[in-house]
């Protein structure tokens, strides 16, 4: 039936309830003598009751919404509506019968025809939830759809054809020359801004963002909106994963933080990376960590000849390894314990194994941890690169990849400090060495150890407070996925010496990182922000690069290369020949000996 036809039956039915309503209530107050002289009489209140009726209820927009989802919303409107048509009707009938009628007649006028009209309506929803049920017997739930383009069509689409309990039954679009049409029967019924108003009066349960080429602002915006009414909030995949096959109401996934701080999605030469990485022997130090279990998830995929996985914790490296047995059966993986600290354990495994390609992330990452103890910053940061940097020299490695931090320029905490100075002495071994090292740096990991993220989801979910160290306070963030592929590419185009910069978008606050993980999960109101201050080694803004280095682009648009100098080769050298390691460094020693390799590091001795 067509929207047209229903309309006029409403309206049709409407008009009957309300004579229904109108011609019971006299009936029971007059008996068998009705107040209507005339037939005509009758007749004539009868068209203008049913006009100022179906009238207020068209403008009140209750015509547009569906019978299914009926609910306090339309009852509220239909109590308005009558409440407006019984008052419209009592003076007509007053001027056509010119009998005077008590208020209770009216006001019995009035409970009658809500009952009747209200009911009819509500009647009819239950008849709906008791057809309308999954295989299973389970009532359907219902959708509201934010886009109708493109992809707001195929989510609308995949969710009728699939049977999972899900039913669109509207769709909201900016678009004017989209408000009032229909996709697939489904109206479009406003547009953001009408959300609340929409989840209301349909008992919307479900709201879908189906905006995949949306920038994270207008993500963040549609959360806020959206987070203002009981419906749970899903979103669809980015351009890339809904256009390359079939939508399925599984890729329909929750909201997460990185939906609000998303950019471009990274795209990397597989090719170029098949072909230094396939039937090669890749090693990882620090495997068991954030970053260099990804790196091993993705490395896995590119077929190497085997994939040894290196790291100081037991049950870090068990786990990775059973998963990669699992996801990746066809694939050698060796994993090793070991510390990077201890060269001859480190010379041991290269020379077992004698790797290709080596991608090291092993490292003390924790700022304020490491403030108190410098001595072993120093130990793990920067004698641990230098251990694995001279047995990369000598068992023959072609590309070394160190991964790095923003915290490495202009340093002012120890972790910072030792990142910089392990930067030096690759940059050093590439100038004497047959292997090509390189460095990567690149800012904060969302969900890494150590990142704010897994902090603030605890402080939530124990109802608060979040804590900041400032409100002003803004980092780079990227997911591990992209940063692992952004690494892994950068080793594809080494030549030899680079140090890259990775491509962090903007940088984020601190501050609307929390209020936007805060908002995801429902409790706006419910959970403070307190300010606890900066803690030490900590800046309020991180640099990718120094102005005297500068950057330039590299053929992969989200990588840059940074020109970096030496700015203790003396003491650089020293290192690497052994002389400085051979002395015990004790914290104030490490100290002393960081400022003397990084002089713009300035941390007290005292």
């Amino acid at each position: 039936m067509s929207s047209r036809k229903k309309l006029i039956l409403l309206m049709l039915m409407d008009s009957l309830l309300v004579n229904a309503a109108v011609f019971f209530t006299f009936w029971t107050h007059y008996g068998s003598q009705l107040p209507f002289h005339k037939p005509w009489g009758y007749a004539v209140t009868a068209i203008v009751n049913a006009a100022v009726l179906v009238g207020s209820f068209y403008a009140s927009g209750l015509y547009k919404r569906l019978l299914q989802y009926f609910s306090t919303g339309e009852l509220l409107s239909i109590i308005k509506a009558v409440t407006a048509s019984t008052v419209g009707y009592a003076f007509g009938c007053q001027l056509v019968s010119g009998y005077p009628h008590s208020w209770n007649l009216w006001v019995q006028t009035w409970m009658t025809t809500v009952f009747l009209t209200g009911g009819s309506r509500l009647v009819w929803r239950v008849v709906q939830e008791i057809i309308f049920q999954c295989p299973g017997g389970t009532r359907l739930k219902s959708v509201l759809i934010i886009g109708a383009g493109d992809a707001g069509a195929r989510v609308a689409r995949a969710l009728l054809d699939n049977k999972v309990g899900l039913l669109p039954v509207a769709f909201v679009d900016d678009a004017p020359e989209k408000q009032g049409m229909r996709l697939y029967g489904i109206p479009v019924l406003g547009s953001r801004q009408d959300v609340p108003r929409i989840t209301s009066a349909y008992a919307i349960e479900e709201i879908v963002i189906a905006i995949p080429s949306a920038s994270p602002a207008i993500v963040r915006e549609l959360v806020s909106i959206c987070r203002s009414t009981p419906a749970r909030l899903k979103i669809v995949p980015s351009v890339v994963k809904l256009f390359s096959g079939p939508l399925t109401p599984e890729q329909i996934r929750d909201i997460q933080v990185e939906d609000l701080l998303q950019r471009e999605p990274v795209h990397v030469n597989l090719e170029e990376i098949a072909n230094y990485l396939h039937q090669q022997v890749v090693l990882i130090t620090g495997a068991g960590g954030s970053i260099g279990s990804e790196l091993c998830r993705q490395i896995a995929a590119f077929a190497p000849r085997l994939l040894v996985i290196l790291g100081h914790g037991e049950n870090s490296i068990y786990e990775l390894n059973r998963e990669l047995g699992e996801k990746y059966p066809g694939i050698p993986v060796k994993a090793e314990i070991g510390n990077v600290r201890d060269f001859r354990r480190m010379d041991t495994v290269f020379r077992k194994y004698r790797p290709g390609v080596v991608f090291h992330a092993a490292a003390h990452k924790h700022v304020p941890l490491m403030e108190d103890v410098p001595d072993e910053a120093f130990q793990n940061n920067v004698l641990g690169t230098l251990n694995i940097t001279r047995a990369a020299d000598l068992h023959g490695t072609k590309v070394f990849v160190f991964i790095s931090t923003d915290k490495a320029v202009n340093p002012v905490s120890v972790m910072g400090a030792t990142k910089k100075v392990a930067e030096q002495i690759v940059k050093r071994m590439n100038e004497t060495s047959q292997t090509k090292f390189v460095v990567v740096r690149f800012g904060n990991v969302l969900g890494s150890r150590g990142s704010v993220l897994p902090l603030f989801k605890r402080q939530i979910a124990s109802g608060g407070p979040v804590t900041i160290t400032h409100p002003d306070m803004s980092r780079y963030f990227m997911t591990v996925q992209e940063a692992a592929q952004l690494v892994i590419q950068a080793g594809a185009i080494a030549e030899g010496g680079e140090t890259f910069v990775l491509d962090m978008g903007e940088p984020v606050k601190i501050l609307e990182l929390a209020r936007a993980l805060i908002d995801l999960t429902g409790m706006k109101d419910k959970i403070e922000i307190i300010y606890t201050g900066l803690r030490p080694g900590e800046k309020l803004n991180e640099e990718l690069f120094t102005t005297e280095e500068g950057s330039s682009v590299t053929r992969h648009k989200r990588i840059f290369i940074t020109q970096t100098r030496q700015e203790a080769p003396g003491i650089i050298d020293d290192l690497i020949n052994g002389t400085e390691t051979k002395v015990p460094l004790g914290p104030q020693e490490a100290l002393k000996l960081l400022q003397a390799l990084v002089p713009t590091f300035r941390k007290s001795c005292n």
